[in-house]
């Protein structure tokens, strides 16, 4: 799928293409923030969904330069083929940028998570961020263009019942890590986001996948950590959080920015959890266990 919004014609002197970027995920969420603002920034953005109808709704909705290619970060011969379609049209250009983003959210006890949910959830988060990475660095290469990578405050502080998404992070933030560094002598920049809670679809997400795996669950789950299910999925259900846009400002930035941080903290939420992090561990896990519903004494 190639279809360009808005496209520039003109009679004059021929006027120079516009700045790449591609984007996974791009079709709601930060995603969509992120191609928007992009977009209304002068960029042409490759906007990786993976349904042809998120493509043709995304469009509807950007005003700019943007190409909706199918991209599942899952799937090799996808990213092969968003990635031929990409320097068909980029050529000797190539990409100033790659915001991965695409990403989805595990959660659950792990003294009963099922091991194929934690596939899934490092498959997307991890494995598929370093393959459209891997695809697309040959582009990178010819513009010194950057790699942005949407990790999260739980990439730095892990909690109870989140495990998975918070190891996904992690692996993540030590790729991109080694990716910074390894890349360093063409200069091409790895920048890591990381958000506390935007208001996105992934939470809603998250609360369907998470009702799935509950049923799924053995006695014994509900007998050990009973209490902690309705509380999970009530504060899944009513999470808050600031502003996808706010995110899609900070990934601007990381792209355009002489002289980018590393790292970028997102949200008030994330900076107070950075200060519980920097507590004496034996501390920070009361304050955290005190949050939750007494579970697992008689």
């Amino acid at each position: 799928m190639m279809i360009k919004r808005n496209a520039t014609t003109t009679s004059g002197p021929e006027l120079q293409p516009a700045r790449a970027v591609v984007i996974t995920g791009a079709a709601t969420g930060i995603g969509e923030a992120c191609a928007q603002r992009l977009a209304a920034a002068g960029f042409h953005v490759f906007a990786g969904v993976r349904k042809t109808s998120d493509g043709l709704a995304l469009q509807q909705r950007v005003i700019g330069q943007l190409t909706p290619i199918l991209l599942d970060v899952t799937n090799a011969a996808q990213i092969a083929a968003a990635q031929a379609v990409v320097a068909a049209s980029v050529g000797e250009q190539g990409l100033v940028g790659l915001v991965n983003n695409a990403g989805v959210a595990v959660g659950g006890p792990l003294e009963f998570l099922p091991l194929a949910e934690l596939h899934y959830q490092m498959e997307v988060n991890v494995y598929g961020a370093l393959a459209v990475t891997q695809a697309f660095l040959p582009l990178l290469r010819r513009a010194t263009g950057r790699i942005v990578n949407i990790s999260s405050i739980s990439g730095l502080a892990s909690t109870p019942f989140v495990g998975p998404y918070a190891a996904s992070k992690y692996a993540l933030e030590a790729l991109s890590d080694a990716l910074r560094l390894e890349l360093w002598p063409w200069g091409i920049r790895v920048v890591l986001v990381e958000p506390g809670t935007i208001a996105t679809p992934i939470w809603q997400k998250a609360l369907a996948m998470a009702d799935r795996l509950l049923a799924q669950l053995p006695a014994a789950a509900h007998t050990f950590y009973g209490p902690v299910f309705p509380f999970m999925r009530a504060r899944l259900a009513n999470t808050k959080g600031i502003p996808a846009d706010n995110v899609a400002k900070v990934i601007a930035h990381a792209l355009t920015a002489q002289q980018p941080k590393a790292r970028y903290l997102v949200g008030n939420d994330a900076r107070l959890r950075m200060m519980i992090e920097g507590l004496p561990t034996r501390w920070r896990d009361r304050l955290i266990a005190s949050q939750l519903p007494s579970y697992g004494r008689n």
